[in-house]
C-alpha cells in the first residue's frame, strides 16, 4: 500500500522538520472471547511494539478471554458499555447510554461492567469507559467518576481536556472501516485527507496535541484490505520519527 497516504506523509515530514512529537495510542473495540481475528490483532500490535487497549463488552466477556490475555503484557482492557445493546428509537442513531433511559439505571450497568472486568482482568483493566457507538448522554458522562472511571474515550478530537470534573477525555481519531457502506476499507484517499487534517490542526495549534492520537480498529469485522491499511498507517507513523506510543491515561499525574 505504499503511496496510499501521500498527504499525511508530507505532513509528517513537516512535523519531523519542526521537531514535533505526536503521541499515539491504539484502541480496538468489541472483544468478548478469543478468536482468530483477535490473534491477528495481537500479532500485529506485537509486531509494532504497540500497547493495545482492548475495549471489552463486560456482560458477554468470557473467562477464556481473560485467561488468553494473561500473558499479553502490553494489552490493557477498557470498559465497553455493558451489553453493547441499542436502546435508541428506530429513528435515532444507535446508543446504549444515550438519553433514552433513566441515568440511575445506566450507571448501575456501567458500574457492574467496571466491576466485572476488574474481576476478570485485574490490573489489566484500566478505568477508561468507551461507550458503544461512541455516544453517551452528558448526564451519564458527569457521573462516571463516581463509579470509578478516570477517563472516557469516544471519537473525534476532544473539545477540552476534561469531559467532566475528574474525567479525562482521550478520544480516537482514525477508523478505517467504511461503516456507512456496509463494511470493508474506507476509501484510502479519504483516510489520507482525514489524517492530514487532524495532523495539521495539531501542528498549527487548532487541536490539542497533548491528547494522544487514537487509531480505532474493530478486529471482528475487518477484511484483509482493512488489516493491510492498518499496518500501513502504523508503519508510516512510526517510520516518520514523529510518533511515539503512549497510554490514554498519560496525562494523569
Amino acid at each position: 500500500m505504499k503511496g496510499f497516504l501521500p498527504a499525511a506523509s508530507a505532513e509528517l515530514a513537516r512535523w519531523r522538520g519542526e521537531g514535533l512529537i505526536l503521541p499515539i495510542w491504539w484502541r480496538d473495540d468489541d472483544a468478548v472471547a478469543p478468536t482468530p481475528a483477535l490473534e491477528r490483532l495481537l500479532a500485529l500490535t506485537s509486531q509494532f511494539g504497540a500497547p493495545l487497549h482492548l475495549a471489552v463488552i463486560p456482560e458477554p466477556a468470557t473467562p477464556e478471554l481473560a485467561d488468553h490475555l494473561k500473558t499479553a503484557s502490553s494489552t490493557f482492557v477498557l470498559t465497553h458499555g455493558w451489553r453493547h445493546a441499542n436502546h435508541a428509537p428506530p429513528d435515532q442513531k444507535k446508543a446504549e447510554f444515550g438519553s433514552h433511559r433513566p441515568v440511575g439505571a445506566m450507571l448501575e450497568e456501567i458500574a457492574a461492567g467496571h466491576r466485572r472486568l476488574g474481576e476478570l482482568f485485574g490490573q489489566q483493566a484500566l478505568p477508561v469507559f468507551t461507550p458503544p457507538w461512541n455516544r453517551i448522554a452528558p448526564d451519564v458522562v458527569g457521573a462516571l467518576p463516581a463509579v470509578g472511571f478516570a477517563a472516557i474515550s469516544t471519537f473525534m478530537p476532544r473539545a477540552s481536556k476534561f469531559a467532566a470534573v475528574g474525567l479525562l477525555q482521550v478520544n480516537t481519531h482514525l477508523d478505517p472501516v467504511a461503516w456507512k457502506s456496509g463494511g470493508g476499507l474506507l476509501d484510502p484517499s479519504l483516510l489520507d485527507a482525514q489524517l492530514t487534517r487532524n495532523l495539521e490542526a495539531r501542528r498549527t495549534g487548532i487541536a490539542d496535541n497533548a491528547e494522544p492520537y487514537g487509531l480505532l480498529t474493530h478486529h471482528l469485522v475487518q477484511d484483509d484490505a482493512t488489516w493491510a491499511f492498518t499496518a500501513t498507517v502504523v508503519e508510516m507513523l512510526l517510520g516518520s520519527g514523529a510518533a511515539l506510543w503512549t497510554s490514554p491515561l498519560s496525562e494523569i499525574v
